[in-house]
């Protein structure tokens, strides 16, 4: 009986300690964020287009899904007396795959068929991206990136820092002619920017390390993709790494908020200039891209097994 009333009164002298703290969190404005890049396998027969909308929250909520009015895709290559004419290209009007969904793909209900062939674009097209929304209009443009096959995938014996790390070699060949920008899709929301600057026309050989916990104990395949890159592009995913600490995707909402490509040209009358200098601070998150892409897929040894 003592020990019970000890308790107690040991219970209730704790919760009479607690203070209630409140806590104010940063107020965000909400913002449309858009995941709009488009991986391209040439050797497939249209291109995997599916736009994704969504709204930016508050601190402790997740995102929720957009309501736009419409979405349209413009493509076709520019024309060398005015770049800002496509020529030779199409348009594919997108319709929500399904309702409150938030996922925008080629209307297969338009009168003619809204998906794009492979064959009927070319590196250096321009695709313009336009969105509505119930009140404000955004904008973005990009242009089509090739890469390069994954040379060869192998698992190596070296290890970090904890030395629990599991290594995977990564190689491909840079083409030779140009500057070219990548981004490394490692699986498991890890991402890697590079460049040509120091291996132009050449093998690229590079280790990266995945901790134990992260890849091995939840799966023993890792898929890597290589994909191709303009320089703004590169640039946006090598902010959103060092935003995210490398540990998220790049469409959900980072530490701090980094630029893409979408720009909000709500009111704007002039075709030729496609701008919003007066509204700086008035665009849409995420990035609008349309980029060749290689996969290739390793099975891993679990060395702790063997």
């Amino acid at each position: 009986m003592k020990r019970y009333i000890l308790i107690t009164l040991s219970i209730v002298l704790f919760i009479s300690c607690e203070d209630v703290i409140d806590v104010e969190l940063p107020e965000n404005d909400t913002r449309l964020i858009v995941n709009g890049v488009i991986r391209v396998d040439e050797s497939q027969e249209f291109l995997p287009i599916e736009i994704v909308v969504s709204e930016s929250s508050s601190f402790f909520d997740e995102n929720t899904t957009a309501t736009i009015e419409s979405a349209i895709i413009y493509y076709g290559t520019p024309s060398p007396d005015a770049p800002e004419i496509l020529e030779g290209g199409g348009v594919s009007n997108l319709a929500e795959l399904e309702p409150g969904s938030g996922k925008w793909v080629p209307d297969p209900n338009f009168d003619a068929d809204q998906r794009i062939r492979v064959s009927s674009i070319d590196e250096g097209d321009v695709f313009q991206l336009i969105i509505q929304t119930s009140e404000e209009q955004y904008f973005a443009t990009t242009t089509y990136v090739k890469s390069v096959p994954i040379d060869s995938l192998e698992q190596g014996d070296e290890t970090l820092f904890s030395g629990d790390e599991t290594e995977v070699i990564v190689s491909f060949t840079d083409r030779a002619d140009s500057d070219d920008f990548y981004v490394l899709d490692l699986d498991f929301g890890e991402f890697l920017v590079t460049e040509d600057e120091f291996y132009q026309g050449q093998t690229f050989i590079f280790s990266y390390f995945y901790d134990n916990d992260l890849a091995i104990n939840t799966s023993s395949v890792v898929n890597i993709s290589l994909l191709g890159a303009d320089e703004q592009f590169y640039n946006y995913m090598n902010q959103i790494i060092v935003q995210s600490g490398g540990d998220q995707g790049p469409f959900q909402t980072p530490a701090a908020t980094v630029r893409g490509n979408i720009i909000n040209i709500t009111g704007i009358d002039n075709d030729e200039i496609v701008d919003n200098v007066e509204r700086s601070d008035n665009f849409a998150l995420g990035y609008f891209a349309i980029v060749e892409e290689y996969t290739d897929s390793i099975t891993i040894t679990n060395n702790e097994e063997n």
